[in-house]
């Protein structure tokens, strides 16, 4: 598995999405919208259905950790979900389109997602971009917004700070822009 990073600067974000919605790909928009802003492991993601998402909140079990997680959506999420048809209770919200119109219904592959986010990637300009991208920039933004290291262990569900660390990208260079900018 290759090392992704998340996505830090919000106006290379706003092209992800553009790039990403390009060609009508408006359900593609909506999942890399829905990763930014929930945090959801793909996995989590991939099989979310319109029965999870009620009003302006979700309840899903996670797959990794099998507890049960319940948050509300921000309203970037909400306005995404409500650009694209919202299907029956027990339907994927990110349905494969080979299986639209005939035999169970199955979600999108992570594949298909990386295709998707590396093709949009390569139009932004970024690199070492994949799946896990999505829940990286959330945790990074949480992060840099906030500082609460805590926090952001606690929505990822990390059992140590300094995996959360890693995880976020806080990169030599950053840590080095806090000593020489105190200047107490």
């Amino acid at each position: 598995m290759e090392f992704v990073k998340p996505i830090k600067n919000r106006e290379d974000i706003e092209k992800m999405k553009e790039a990403i919605g390009a060609e009508g790909r408006y359900r593609e928009r909506v999942l890399f919208i829905l990763g930014i802003n929930s945090g959801l492991r793909i996995s989590d993601l991939l099989n979310l259905r319109w029965k999870d998402v009620t009003g302006s909140s979700v309840t899903i079990k996670e797959q990794k950790t099998g507890k049960t997680k319940r948050f509300p959506l921000n309203d970037a999420c909400v306005e995404a979900l409500k650009s694209i048809p919202r299907g029956e209770g027990k339907e994927y919200i990110f349905v494969s389109h080979s299986n639209r119109n005939g035999g169970e219904s199955k979600p999108w592959s992570r594949q298909y997602v990386w295709q998707i986010l590396n093709e949009a990637a390569t139009v932004v300009g970024l690199a070492e971009i994949g799946t896990h991208t999505l829940r990286k920039t959330f945790a990074y933004h949480v992060f840099s917004a906030t500082k609460n290291l805590t926090l952001v262990q606690k929505l990822l569900n990390h059992s140590s700070p300094a995996t959360t660390l890693r995880y976020i990208g806080i990169e030599q260079e950053e840590l080095n822009a806090c000593y020489t900018g105190l200047n107490l």
